[in-house]
């Protein structure tokens, strides 16, 4: 059997990256004389919105920075004369003088691109994506987000994501996310700092984040900075709106299967904001009717349902200009119930079944300015997911109105887990070529791993009465994961630039105990005519665990830790590109990528969720490798905008006790991936957006021959047909290619703004393969076995009215 070293050392990488921590710490002291900061936060000013990413740059010197998640930035300079300059995507670029003869603080309010004239030149990113260090980070506009066409009409976050290179999609219509050959485990999404366990709605036809609460996306693919950890493949960090400080404002829409509303405003003028945001779909209510119509046709009583809600909700205050509080919540459940029955004078029947999951995830922040150039973030969360599902059945029988006989039985299953977690982040800017980053955090996880209960009870008068209760309660799993980071990046000079750092986690569950150090280290080189050469490495663990059964988005997936038998997942990743921005708009990247996993985990052969086994006996570890080149191109501002990605991957496992031990194709090894999504605004009343996408196929399991093999029974003479698989994902679904459109007609009335917006998902009906089947026909007076796919969607259209206020 193939065994293979996984992990690189990292040990000696660590005390490397330590020691230009050390130089600079030594040499700051001397370079802080006859140097004064300018320091402050950048808006919007229509809204006072924070804006993220915004460029404050010096434009004598050249020397600039960024600002942070919460709009900070800390520009020092020598003691002259300094003309500052911000831009940001969408907005006028603004600029001011000063004389710097002590540190100045100057806050700064930016005004959105949409108020200003046609012939006007909008402000583009000072920090072109040639410039930046970092290696696999997408940054998305919300706006972009928005003019994705999408499925029955509800714009989705996770959807657009999965438009981009590296990122696959778990199927037909499913909002699961899978990034550079990882699972959906190991993806940290994070919704204002907090993880999010969940991130399905309708069975993972969409996504928990309601876009109209989204403030900002971005995805990291590789090259993790060290302030991230905790995850194998990706972070997605999505943060929500802070509420509009000066006016009060409002948005929703109805479609066709959801309507949702958001309200922002003023709690003090100038110092509080909040913002609030609910959405439900109603397709129970208006299908009750008809359903209870159609069961009674059929004698029966009943009612069948399903239904979806989220609401997220921020406030802020500012207590000082140093000083100020955030308290964000989102709260989301999803809901499927069938209770159906008939009754007649000689008999009752009654059948129920629910299935529910939800997530709960809350944060107090609190910002302070401790000088001009130390920005702190102190935070507390609490998490919490939950899935529960129950089946049961209820029969009597009558005899002159009297009970003669009854039967009951009821099923239950309960899983999730509850997180309390603290962290504190510092940014330090010690000059114009330094980011400093370091802070601490923790985490407390309670892992519920399953509770199984079942009852049944038969009486039957003037007979015997029976009954028996089970159940299955594994004990709760407490565990605790903490982290330190420091990382800083470093402008060598107008060539040279690297983002290093050092990310140290441990996990303590029980009396195990485990750590790790993982260096990072990104570099970029900048030659002429615009070109840059970019390269990162990244080592990365993870502690829990997520066993899914791989199927359609049933969330029956279960969060577990890592135990003495279980151990944490570990990767290391290296990447090698290129970048260019071609014009003023078109950024352009490559990237090829290798990755290894070791520990990752899945189900034994025969093994599943719902058994009344011992979680620990039916997993095993193994191996995964990934690797591929990925292309883009992306247009963020103009009448024209959107991207496209090709990726060309491979993606490997490798289990012991899993396939002969052999290596097997991951499920979601996609050889091709081809995306292409642009909108375009050709008047200010009409829009159009399009998305084209191609895939090969996902592998799957099947066998090639059947036998005559020994019965499950005790019949000696019986014997039953036998499928013989040879190897495990060792067949490919076709390929999957799809076209989706939308369009939008908008008109400003006196009081409101409306949008009709009117497209069609699949447009040109592709017949995609949701699942394939193995059926038998008649061929030539021979019964044969062929092979059949069932297609899921046909082209569906959709429609939605907007408002805006």
């Amino acid at each position: 059997m193939l065994k293979r070293h996984l992990y690189p050392p990292s040990k000696w990488a660590g005390r490397l990256l330590l020691l230009p921590f050390i130089f600079q710490l030594l040499s700051f002291s001397s370079f802080a004389q006859s140097r004064f900061t300018i320091s402050g936060t950048v808006t919007d000013r229509a809204s006072g919105e924070h804006l993220i990413g915004a460029t404050v740059r010096d434009v004598k010197s050249g020397k600039g920075t960024v600002t942070n998640t919460f709009g900070f930035y800390s520009l020092t300079l020598p003691a002259d004369s300094a003309l500052i300059a911000i831009t940001y995507i969408g907005y006028k670029p603004e600029a001011f003088s000063v004389l710097l003869e002590k540190n100045v603080v100057q806050n700064v309010g930016m005004e959105d691109n949409t108020v200003l004239k046609e012939a006007e030149v909008v402000a583009q990113r000072y920090e072109r994506v040639e410039e930046r260090v970092q290696m696999g980070r997408i940054d998305i506009p919300i706006q972009q987000i928005k003019n994705v066409p999408a499925f029955l009409g509800e714009k989705d976050v996770l959807k657009a994501l999965q438009l981009l290179p590296g990122v696959s999609g778990g199927g037909e219509g499913q909002s699961g996310i899978y990034v550079r050959g990882g699972g959906p485990d190991q993806n940290l999404i994070l919704l204002d700092g907090v993880p999010v366990y969940n991130v399905s709605h309708l069975f993972g036809f969409f996504s928990v984040f309601n876009p109209d609460a989204v403030k900002d996306v971005s995805l990291i693919k590789g090259g993790f900075p060290a302030r991230y950890g905790g995850r194998l493949s990706s972070v997605i960090e999505i943060n929500m709106k802070e509420g509009n400080e000066n006016e009060f404002h409002g948005e929703g829409s109805i479609g066709l299967v959801a309507s949702k509303l958001t309200l922002e405003g003023p709690i003090k003028k100038g110092k509080s904001s909040f913002i609030i945001s609910g959405r439900r779909t109603y397709i129970d209510i208006l299908a009750r009717p008809l359903i209870k119509a159609g069961f009674r046709s059929n004698g029966q009583e009943g009612v069948v349902g399903y239904f979806f809600d989220d609401v997220n909700a921020k406030v802020n205050y500012r207590f000082s200009p140093k000083d100020r509080v955030y308290l964000s919540f989102y709260t989301g459940k999803d809901k499927f119930y069938s209770n159906f029955g008939e009754k007649e004078p000689q008999y009752e029947d009654k059948f129920k079944a629910g299935l529910g999951w939800g997530n709960i995830t809350s944060a107090l922040r609190w910002n302070h300015i401790m000088n001009p150039k130390l920005f702190a973030n102190s935070t507390l969360t609490y998490n919490r997911y939950r899935f529960e599902t129950s089946t049961g059945f209820e029969s009597r029988d009558f005899e002159n109105g009297s009970v003669e006989a009854e039967d009951k039985f009821d099923l239950r299953y309960f899983s999730g887990i509850d997180d309390v977690a603290g962290k504190i982040d510092f940014d330090y800017l010690p000059s114009p070529d330094h980011y400093i980053r370091f802070g601490a955090n923790a985490i407390l996880h309670t892992f519920r791993p399953g509770d199984f209960r079942s009852s049944f009870s038969s009486f039957e008068l003037g007979g015997d009465t029976s009954s028996f209760a089970s159940e299955y309660i594994q004990p709760n799993v407490r565990a605790t994961e903490f982290a330190l980071y420091g990382e800083d990046d470093w402008k060598i000079d107008h060539r040279w630039r690297v983002n290093y750092g050092l990310h140290l986690s441990g996990f303590v569950q029980g009396d195990k105990h485990y750590f790790s150090i993982q260096p990072r280290l990104n570099a970029r080189y900048l030659f002429g005519q615009g070109w840059s050469l970019k390269a990162g490495f990244s080592t990365m663990r993870q502690y829990i665990h997520l066993l899914t059964n791989e199927t359609i988005g049933l969330p029956t997936d279960l969060w577990l830790p890592t135990t003495k038998r279980v151990k944490p997942q570990d990767a290391w990743q290296t990447a090698l590109g290129a970048a260019k921005t071609f014009g003023k708009d078109y950024e352009c990247s490559v990237e090829l990528y290798y990755k290894e996993m070791k520990n990752v985990i899945a189900f034994r052969e025969g093994s599943s969720l719902l058994q009344f086994q011992n979680w620990e006996d039916r997993v095993s570890q193994g191996d995964g490798t990934a690797y591929g080149a990925e292309f883009f191109v992306q247009k963020k501002t103009g009448k024209l905008s959107g991207w496209v990605g090709y990726t060309l991957s491979w993606a490997t496992r490798q289990f012991d006790e899993i396939n002969f031990g052999n290596v097997l194709p991951y499920k979601y090894d996609r050889r091709h991936d081809f995306e292409i999504t642009g909108s375009y605004q050709f008047t200010k009343r009409f829009s159009m957006a399009a998305s084209w996408v191609y895939s090969t196929g996902n592998a799957v399991t099947f066998g090639n021959s059947r036998y005559l093999g020994p019965s499950n029974y005790s019949y000696q003479d019986y014997q039953q047909e036998v499928t013989h698989t040879p190897e495990r994902n060792n067949f490919r679904m076709p390929s999957y290619n799809r076209l989706d459109v939308g369009f939008d007609f908008t008109k400003k009335k006196r009081r409101y703004t409306r949008t009709w917006s009117f497209g069609a998902y699949n447009a040109y009906n592709r017949k995609n393969p949701f699942f394939l089947f193995t059926d038998t026909e008649d061929v030539n007076g021979q019964n044969k076995t062929v092979l059949k796919k069932a297609a899921l969607f046909p082209v569906i259209p959709y429609f939605a009215w907007s408002f805006k206020f």
